[in-house]
């Protein structure tokens, strides 16, 4: 069992470790330990494998053996997915919003979470039950630096991780916000690149990516 506190100050450790968190889509399981090595390599440790497909399980219990690395769930959607996503050796979840469902499996499982905001009535119901840090999904469909920069004003009590849209072109202007610690992307593993096994273009990537916070 986790409270909303300690989950929250547990992924905000985890969104310290980079200014990036790349947001990975795996196809194939056979890669991911070598992909993991590369971004790990780069300066990436916190990964987030998606959910989306049938290898992401298989993917995450690959990736939990690269030392170095964190390797977190993401798109968890239900409460079995927290559970597969727990057993499959995840170290944090992540979330495209919230519901109550959700937090109290996370909460339950131990598992730490960034549930996910788009507005400030989001953020403020997240903020109710006790969790400071949040991602903002999905950015720059919902308006950007803009955005989550007014969003910060009357809430400056909330950390978020922006997600969706986000590339090495606009990544400093979520990092320049005081609301923002890290940003989440999948621009430092191309599926091209991954499909190639261009190990060492991805770890240049995120070499690139993890200079981002300096």
């Amino acid at each position: 069992m986790m409270t909303p506190a300690e989950a929250s100050a547990r992924t905000l450790e985890v969104c310290k470790l980079a200014p990036v968190i790349p947001v990975l889509v795996i196809d194939d399981a056979a890669s991911a330990r070598a992909l993991a090595e590369a971004l790990v390599a780069g300066g990436l440790p916190a990964l987030e494998v998606t959910l989306r497909t049938p290898a992401a399980l298989d993917a995450i219990r690959a990736m939990a053996a690269v030392p170095g690395g964190v390797v977190g769930a993401g798109t968890l959607l239900t409460p079995e997915d927290v559970k597969a996503a727990k057993a499959a050796g995840a170290q944090f979840g992540v979330a495209p919003g919230a519901t109550d469902r959700l937090l109290a499996a996370c909460e339950e499982e131990g598992l730490p979470l960034l549930p996910g905001a788009a507005t400030a009535t989001e953020a403020m119901a997240l903020l109710e039950r006790g969790y400071t840090t949040a991602k903002f999904f999905p950015a720059e469909a919902a308006g950007g630096a803009p955005a989550l920069k007014a969003i910060g004003a009357p809430l400056p009590q909330i950390t978020f991780c922006p997600t969706g849209g986000v590339s090495l072109k606009n990544a400093g202007d979520y990092l320049s916000l005081p609301n923002t610690v890290c940003v989440g992307g999948s621009w430092v593993a191309p599926k091209d690149m991954v499909t190639a096994g261009d190990w060492a273009g991805i770890e240049a990537l995120a070499r690139e990516a993890a200079a981002l916070g300096r």
